[in-house]
C-alpha cells in the first residue's frame, strides 16, 4: 500500500455571490475527486490551527506531520534551501519579492502584477549582485531570484552572527510567534524593517535589510529592464520587499525513520522542496508552470508514475488555485481546480488502482477570492482506497465535508499520523 498525498494550493474559500453562494471547488466539474470522496473518509481541518492564516511554508511544515509552532524557523531559511543558497546558522535569509515602488513609500504592486519574467528578474539580480556592497556592518549577500517576482536572500556576517528576530518590510504579512502570517486589508506601504529584541545581532540585521532595499531601488530604478518596461508600458520592478526572516534551520525529525517508510515529494514552488529537503524526504522541484495546464499536469502525472515504484508515500504540491484566488478571480479559479481534476486525477486514477494506493487530497491554505490573501478557514480533506470505508458523501466541496466522518481537525499536523495509522491498517 502507497500513500498519494496531494496539496492544491490555496483550494479552499468561501461562498461567492457571483457562482450562487458556493465556493469555486462547489461549482468546479471534478468527477474524479468527487469518485475519491465518494469512496473514502472526508472532512475539514484548519491547517496550523484556528485564528491563524498561514503562508503556504507554515501550512506544509504541518501537513507533513510537524508542529509549526515548534518547529518552524522562518519562511526565509526554507526558500533559500530550496533554492539551493548556502545557509548555515548565524545566517540571514529572507524570503522576498519584487515589487513596485511609487512616490514615498507607496507599493503600486507587491508583484508587479505578476508580469516579470524569470529572465527579467535574474538579469535584475545579477545587477542587486555586481553592484552593490554592504556598509551598515561587515556582511555579504547572495541575492537570488527564483520564479517571476519571487526571490530569496541570504546574508552572511563577518563579525557576530545575525538575528532572524526582525520585522518585515512586506506590509501584506505579519510575524505571529514567528511565523508569518497574511495581514488583511493593508495599508500598501514599504515598511522599515525593525529589530524585534534589544540585541546587536538583530539591529545589525535590520539595519543590512534596510540598507539592501534602499540600495537595491537605486540599482533598479533606471535599469535597462525597467526602463524597456515603462516604455512598454508595464510596471517597473525597481523595489525588493522582505518578509520572514530566519537564522537557524529547522530541527525537523527524519521522516522516513519517524515511520520507517520512504518518502519523495514533488513540488512547484521552492518553499515545498525546501522543507521536504530538510525533512528527509527525497525533493523534486519540477519545472515552473508553462501556462498549459494539460501539459503541465501531464508531466505530473509522468513524474509520479515512474517514481513510484521506488519509494512508498508521496507528497505532490500543485500551485495552481492560489494565484487567481489572490487576484479575486473566482472564475478562474474554478476553471483551474476542474482542469487538474481532469488532466491530473483523470489520467492518474486510470494507472493507479484505490485497492493498493491511498490518496490524501486537501490544501495548504484557503485563499477566499474576496479576501484576495490566505485566510484561516477551515479547507476540505479527502482519504480514499485502500481498505477505507465508502461514505458516499457525494461532491467533494467545503460545505460537504463539514458532515464527514473525519469531523473538524484543529491541527493541520494531526493528519500526518492519521494518514500513517490507516496506511498500516
Amino acid at each position: 500500500m502507497k500513500l498519494i498525498y496531494v496539496a492544491i494550493d490555496g483550494m479552499g474559500d468561501l461562498p461567492i455571490a457571483e457562482l450562487g453562494n458556493k465556493t469555486p471547488l462547489e461549482v468546479a466539474n471534478t468527477p474524479n475527486l468527487d469518485f475519491l470522496s465518494k469512496n473514502g473518509k472526508t472532512g475539514l481541518m484548519y491547517t496550523v490551527s484556528k485564528g491563524v492564516a498561514p503562508e503556504s511554508d507554515v501550512a506544509v511544515i504541518s501537513l507533513l506531520g510537524y508542529d509549526p509552532f515548534k518547529y518552524s524557523t522562518g519562511r526565509g531559511v526554507i526558500e533559500a534551501v530550496g533554492a539551493g543558497l548556502d545557509m548555515a546558522d548565524g545566517d540571514l535569509a529572507l524570503r522576498c519579492n519584487f515589487a513596485t515602488l511609487g512616490k514615498g513609500k507607496e507599493i503600486i504592486d507587491r508583484r508587479v502584477k505578476r508580469t516579470l519574467t524569470t529572465e527579467e528578474a535574474a538579469e535584475l539580480s545579477e545587477a542587486v549582485n555586481e553592484k552593490i556592497t554592504l556598509e551598515s556592518c561587515p556582511a555579504t549577500f547572495e541575492f537570488r531570484s527564483t520564479l517571476g517576482h519571487r526571490a530569496v536572500l541570504v546574508f552572511k556576517s563577518k563579525g557576530n552572527c545575525l538575528s532572524g528576530k526582525i520585522s518585515n518590510s512586506d506590509p501584506a504579512y505579519t510575524l505571529v510567534n514567528g511565523m508569518g502570517v497574511a495581514t488583511p486589508d493593508a495599508e500598501m506601504v514599504l515598511k522599515k524593517s525593525e529589530p524585534l529584541d534589544d540585541t546587536e545581532e538583530a539591529r545589525n540585521a535590520a539595519n543590512l535589510v534596510n540598507e539592501f532595499i534602499e540600495k537595491t531601488h537605486e540599482v533598479w530604478e533606471n535599469h535597462p529592464v525597467n526602463k524597456k518596461r515603462a516604455a512598454e508600458g508595464r510596471l517597473k520592478a525597481n523595489c525588493v520587499l522582505t518578509r520572514d526572516a530566519g537564522s537557524k534551520l529547522p530541527k525537523f525529525f527524519n521522516i522516513n525513520e519517524r515511520y520507517n517508510l520512504k518518502f519523495a515529494a514533488l513540488a512547484d514552488m521552492h518553499a515545498e522542496s525546501g522543507i521536504a529537503h530538510l525533512t528527509g524526504m527525497q525533493a523534486t522541484l519540477l519545472p515552473p508552470p508553462s501556462g498549459d495546464l494539460e501539459k503541465d499536469c501531464a508531466f505530473r502525472v509522468k513524474k509520479l508514475l515512474d517514481t513510484l515504484p521506488s519509494y512508498d508515500c508521496f507528497y505532490i504540491h500543485l500551485k495552481g488555485p492560489d494565484e487567481p484566488a489572490h487576484d479575486g478571480n473566482c472564475y478562474r479559479k474554478t476553471e483551474i481546480i476542474a482542469a487538474i481534476d481532469k488532466h491530473f486525477f483523470g489520467p492518474l486514477l486510470q494507472e493507479i488502482s484505490l485497492k493498493d494506493h491511498m490518496f490524501c487530497v486537501t490544501c495548504d491554505h484557503a485563499t477566499p477570492c474576496a479576501l484576495k490573501v490566505h485566510s484561516d478557514t477551515p479547507v476540505p480533506v479527502l482519504i480514499s482506497g485502500g481498505k477505507i470505508t465508502d461514505e458516499k458523501i457525494g461532491k467533494f466541496s467545503e460545505r460537504n465535508c463539514e458532515n464527514g466522518s473525519l469531523g473538524v481537525l484543529d491541527h493541520g499536523f494531526e493528519l500526518m499520523p492519521k494518514l500513517m495509522e490507516l496506511l498500516k491498517k
